[in-house]
């Protein structure tokens, strides 16, 4: 059976991790190994890793995408696996990841959602309806295969080691999973799973600054990418991609 790194960047998140970690020492299915990158943190997040068993790596750079960068790099799993900090994982998450890359060996890629557990009514449900849902919805048609959820999701070792070199790994103003999903090779499966889904922390919306943040981080994100990864010419990409396979598949006529 394929091995599992878990990384979780982490940045003054003690308090959060030690709920995070408590749930993945819970796991059905053990983690072989627990990365969390400490991304220059000032409380006793990485005390409380170590605590917990976990590998601590240090990360001065800050930035979610320079702290999951690096947490990538230094696992060692046949498959990693990505929480964050105020995730809350439930008992069975590690082995519906191992259970469906194992049933899937096409999939590169699995992901899940995220459901709120904090906030009150109206910030979780505007982060539910118009972030999380508005996400997959839009960045679906856009990238024209499922998003990456950053909080929620498993690649196998050999995707990212395919991928690394393409993405803009040092940048803290954007997206990390949306940048992931972008830079992928077009022939990686990327899978929605919508029963793999993980809780959530509300903090990033409990303002609209916070909630703009992220807005901003969305277009700079795809701003940066124009037009190369338009939807446009990712659909023509792909068809010249089918195109190939049925060319070349066994059988095919010339």
């Amino acid at each position: 059976m394929p091995t599992i790194s878990v990384v979780i960047p982490a940045l003054d998140d003690a308090e959060m991790l030690t709920r995070c970690l408590s749930d993945l020492a819970a796991q059905l299915r053990p983690a072989d190994e627990i990365i969390v990158v400490d991304n220059g943190s000032s409380d006793g997040t990485a005390d409380v890793a170590r605590a917990a068993g976990a590998r601590v790596i240090d990360q001065p750079h800050r930035g979610i995408w320079p702290a999951a960068a690096t947490g990538y790099d230094a696992a060692t799993g046949d498959i990693i696996a990505r929480l964050d900090a105020d995730s809350r994982p439930p008992a069975d998450w590690l082995l519906h990841i191992e259970a469906e890359l194992v049933d899937a060996p096409e999939v590169g890629v699995l992901t899940g959602r995220g459901v709120f557990y904090d906030g009150n009514t109206v910030v979780a449900g505007i982060g539910q309806v118009l972030y999380i849902g508005g996400y997959f919805w839009s960045m679906g048609i856009w990238l024209g295969n499922p998003p990456i959820f950053g909080s929620n999701f498993a690649m196998r070792r050999e995707v990212w080691l395919d991928v690394r070199a393409r993405v803009h790994r040092d940048r803290g103003d954007i997206h990390d999973d949306l940048d992931l999903a972008i830079h992928l090779s077009l022939d990686t499966v990327v899978r929605y799973d919508d029963r793999l889904t993980v809780g959530i922390s509300a903090r990033p919306f409990s303002t609209w600054r916070g909630f703009g943040r992220r807005l901003h981080w969305a277009y700079t994100t795809l701003s940066m990418h124009l037009p190369e990864q338009s939807p446009w010419r990712r659909r023509a990409a792909r068809r010249r991609l089918e195109h190939e396979r049925e060319r070349d598949a066994p059988g095919a006529v010339a």
